[in-house]
């Protein structure tokens, strides 16, 4: 149900490109090229990345959406429209930011967007809750919003109502007067760029990005949607392949999958895949047929629609829930969410990530089982059985294990259970076999090494009869 179109994350990228190439030919080859990487990337099953974002990064992000969508359709609302509708950026084209955009808006409130913006959001709310109107499902409330509010300002304008909006204040959409004009915004892509270094740059660079936006879209829109199903990453790279070869072969920007519109799509009741080319279908349709009547509708009731969306994707009972799961997981959230809202979509979500890796670390370091003196009765046996496997994160959490345990005990070390054991942990074993049990006197016991991993118990330990047992989980 990913909703593909071109993404605020590839905006620097197409700016920096079309400057460096100094040609918007050469700028198609690298996109066409993009499309290919893109659809090898499908076949080497590189989708398989996807699976390794951790869910409060994803539920940060998604939530980080909602908060700059709401802030920015604030503006918007009251009438305040400076800013182009759709800009996610902290730091705003016309100068300024998010946060001094909501100070000037408050200075400049339009009335009639105001009263737009109200009576859409009743619409909406209402649609959603009334039951009678519930039943109309083949009609979207956002649609009945978007023509109540056209209607409700003809009437102001009819009126000669001061509350009329007009300008800036409405949809700004290009008219297209006849075939000539749509055959005249084609471009084709200049092919001996293939020879261009810089071209496959360019390409790499776009084919990264877009691919880390899509498999990060599919990871949100398979937790939004309501039938929980899976979507497949890799098919999803091939599709954006041969959609970025098709658009750049026509003269158009690379695209990738965009959490925005898919979160929109799912949001209106979306259940298919099908939704996603009636989409872009409609898009094309209206954009060359009615772009008069498009031009009619006030971006305050587009700010009513978006509003709801922000507020669903960032509610509180989001921030709760992840608030209640302790800080393991709400730090990340957190810092994803922030980092989303004040810098962008794909260094928040690296931020997120760095985060939740240290917080790994951290948790396995925390998990090892730091044995005091003060609890331990001559003669027991301490048992440290392994899980079914050990990586090098474990490391840690064994090593502080072994540096606490008493001089003069019983150790017996399990890996019986245990089906892979990193490198490092084996060394880190036997140096504390050969070296510091030695040294402490520490009478060591290894189980389920020797055949496994060729680790063989020092004589000292043979025919030993062990009294009591106590667990010490790695």
């Amino acid at each position: 149900m990913c909703v593909t179109g071109p993404a605020a994350g590839l905006t620097a990228i197409v700016l920096s490109a079309i400057g460096e190439l100094g040609q918007f030919q050469l700028f198609l080859t690298a996109v066409v090229l993009a499309g290919v990487i893109q659809f090898i990337f499908g076949l080497i099953k590189a989708g398989v990345v996807a699976n390794y974002f951790p869910n409060n990064v994803i539920e940060g992000m998604l939530a980080g959406i909602g908060v700059i969508i709401f802030l920015k359709q604030i503006p918007h609302a009251v009438g305040y429209d400076k800013d182009a509708e759709g800009d996610m950026y902290f730091v705003e084209k016309q100068g300024g930011n998010t946060i001094s955009s909501l100070f000037s808006a408050l200075e400049n409130i339009q009335p009639g967007a105001v009263i737009i913006t109200l009576f859409s959001l009743s619409v909406l709310l209402l649609w959603d809750r009334v039951s009678i109107l519930k039943r109309m499902k083949l009609i979207p409330g956002a649609l009945i919003a978007v023509v109540g509010g056209i209607l409700l300002n003809f009437v102001f304008i009819s009126l000669g109502s001061s509350f009329a909006i007009s300008g800036e204040h409405l949809v700004t959409l290009p008219v297209m007067q006849g075939f000539g004009d749509i055959t005249s915004i084609l471009a084709f892509p200049e092919w001996a760029g293939l020879a261009d270094n810089r071209v496959w740059v360019i390409a790499v660079t776009i084919a990264v990005v877009a691919s880390i936006e899509t498999l990060l879209c599919i990871e949100a829109g398979d937790r939004l949607d309501s039938q929980k199903r899976f979507t497949s990453a890799n098919n999803e790279l091939k599709a954006q392949g041969i959609g970025n070869i098709l658009s750049g072969l026509i003269g158009g920007l690379p695209m990738t999958s965009v959490v925005v519109r898919t979160t929109a799509n799912i949001q209106a009741g979306s259940k298919t895949k099908a939704s996603t080319i009636l989409h872009g279908l409609m898009l094309l349709v209206s954009v060359l047929a009615i772009p008069t009547i498009l031009n009619q509708i006030p971006l305050a009731t587009l700010a009513a629609i978006l509003l709801l969306i922000g507020y669903k994707l960032a509610s509180p009972s989001k921030i709760r829930h992840f608030w209640s799961q302790g800080k393991y997981q709400f730090v990340p959230f957190l810092a994803t969410l922030l980092a989303v809202v004040f810098i962008d979509l794909l260094k928040g979500v690296a931020v997120g990530m760095v985060i939740s890796f240290v917080y790994v670390l951290l948790g396995n370091a925390k998990r090892g089982y730091f044995f005091r003196k003060e609890q331990y009765s001559h003669g027991d046996v301490i048992h440290l059985d392994l899980t079914q496997e050990v990586s090098f994160l474990n490391k840690a959490s064994i090593k502080q294990t072994l540096v606490h345990l008493p001089e003069g005990s019983n150790v017996v070390i399990n890996a019986t259970n245990t089906f892979y054991i990193a490198h490092d942990i084996l060394d880190l074993i036997r140096e504390f076999r050969d070296i510091h049990a030695i040294q402490k006197d520490i009478k060591l016991e290894l189980v389920g090494f020797k055949q496994a991993y060729n680790i063989e118990n020092s004589p000292a330990v043979e025919n030993r009869v062990w009294i009591e047992s106590k667990i010490i989980e790695s």
